[in-house]
């Protein structure tokens, strides 16, 4: 149920909320990893294939949440540059 409200509202989602799926995945996929050590298994492997691209995005999310807190918000720090930009060109 936690899921289903994180994928409705990804706007509020936490760098613990975010690493915290990101850590339930590396555990599921370790599993399908040893599943797979076993016996070759191409429905384990596309499953693993699938929770590598949710890992990657995953990790873009939190990569591109911790630089907002950071620096503050995209739009806000382009447009600030852009006002630079004119008074430097200006003086």
């Amino acid at each position: 149920m936690v899921r289903a409200c994180r994928a409705l509202n990804p706007v509020m989602r936490t760098l613990e909320d975010i690493h915290g799926e990101i850590e339930d995945l590396s555990e599921e996929r370790t599993e399908l990893w040893h599943r797979l050590s076993d016996h070759h298994d191409p429905d384990v492997r596309a499953e693993i294939h699938a929770i590598d691209e949710k890992l990657d995005r995953l990790w873009d999310e939190h990569r591109t949440l911790r630089a907002r807190l950071r620096f503050g918000d995209r739009d806000h720090i382009v447009a600030r540059a852009r006002v630079e930009e004119r008074l430097e060109r200006a003086a």
